[in-house]
């Protein structure tokens, strides 16, 4: 399978992907040297690279941008979704079709090259990426390593045993990697046009945010709807967040398999569902309470990377266009009766939301948030704010 364009097939290889298979892709290296193992995805994004390749639901993926430009308005420190950057938790590996550019961009802080050495993140460019995703798309997401030296030499023979002794995502957990050491504080709101981000005033109501993998996109909204945001650990006891007095408890996205974290975050999470405060939660989190009432999560073939897809909310009727990343689903026919499925993808009719009949907790399986990606969904933030408004006896929220 022959993957290289034009631009680099006179020049020798700086970087490959080598799939467990053996199949060996070669192009031009970008960004940090060494050797990753990782599930190959792919994102039709064409906006949001940065919060893509931070977001830590890609930990232990390597991320193919269908769109060909990736990095030529550069990089900044505003841009970011993972909670802890220190420790770089996210993507660890990424393909382009086209080489980095110069940036041109006014928030451009640095060169994208110079972020993903930073970062810790290997870069593969001037590859055939729409016949990459093509074969993804038949053949499913490959286990696979990236590696890059500037000096094109690489063990073919050793990344290929590498690739093939990877174990994969299913049964890894990787919440546990992800989440927060510690409880902490969240008091950053949305970014604002030509102002950047605010902080939360006199606060309405406490949303105590279980950290699977959080993204800060997440948290800013909670806080520009006046709450007050405590971030946990996802392995805190239940007993420990209800002495917190949340009016609200938010069940974040993050990595891996749902199954393996579920262990210990079902246990938790039914306590928490038993004690009568709104729940709501996206992506993984979507998946825990899935399991925590349950239901079963699958793997994907595919999985659903992008920022175009369409998704019909059942209590509305309402089509809107949202932004996804999950290689892990809800089985919609193993939900048992009182759990109402609220919303489905249109691109392939898998789950992606339910709701507690009787009770005040939902979830979605894709990014409301919408960084990035379109804000049609952020209804929802205000659907939970009105949940916890009502346990307090106050006055509902619109929800458009």
């Amino acid at each position: 399978m022959d993957m290289t364009t034009s631009p680099w097939t006179k020049t020798k290889p700086t970087a490959v992907l080598v799939f467990a298979d053996g199949t060996v892709i070669e192009g031009q290296g970008v960004g940090a040297t060494g050797q990753a193992q990782a599930e190959v995805c792919f994102n039709t994004a064409l906006t949001g690279y940065q919060e893509i390749l931070t977001d830590p639901s890609y930990m232990g993926q390597i991320v193919t941008f269908t769109f060909p430009h990736i990095g030529n308005i550069g990089a900044n420190e505003e841009d970011i979704e993972d909670l802890t950057p220190a420790a770089r938790i996210g993507a660890v590996g990424a393909i382009f079709k086209a080489d980095i550019t110069k940036p041109s961009n006014y928030r451009s802080a640095v060169h994208f090259d110079q972020w993903l050495k930073a970062r810790g993140i290997i870069g593969l460019s001037g590859i055939d990426t729409r016949a990459l995703t093509a074969w993804i798309r038949e053949n499913g997401m490959p286990n696979a390593v990236i590696a890059h030296d500037p000096d094109g030499n690489f063990d073919l023979d050793a990344l290929k045993a590498l690739a093939a002794a990877w174990s994969g995502l299913e049964d890894l957990d990787l919440a546990k990697e992800a989440t927060s050491g510690q409880s902490s504080q969240w008091t950053q709101a949305p970014w604002v046009w030509d102002k950047g981000f605010s902080e939360t005033g006199e606060p309405v109501a406490h949303i105590v945010a279980i950290d699977y993998g959080v993204k800060r996109n997440i948290l800013r909204l909670f806080s520009g709807l006046g709450c007050k945001v405590t971030v946990v650990p996802a392995t805190m006891a239940a007993e420990d967040i209800l002495a917190m007095a949340p009016d609200g408890i938010f069940l974040s996205n993050g990595p891996g398999d749902p199954a393996a974290t579920g262990e210990y975050a079902v246990p938790i999470l039914r306590k928490l569902i038993d004690s009568g405060v709104p729940i709501f939660g996206i992506c993984l989190g979507h998946q825990i309470l899935a399991l925590a009432v349950g239901g079963r999560t699958v793997k994907m073939h595919q999985g659903h990377h992008g920022a175009n897809h369409p998704v019909k909310d059942h209590t509305t009727g309402k089509v809107e266009i949202v932004s996804m990343n999950h290689g892990f689903a809800v089985d919609a026919k193993s939900l048992p009766h009182g759990i109402e499925e609220t919303h489905v993808s249109l691109f392939d009719g898998s789950n992606c939301g339910l709701r507690l009949v009787g009770k005040p907790v939902f979830s979605v399986q894709h990014h409301p948030e919408a960084s990035p990606g379109p804000q049609d969904s952020h209804y929802l933030f205000r659907r939970f704010m009105n949940m916890v408004r009502e346990r307090q006896g106050r006055e509902a929220l619109a929800e458009n």
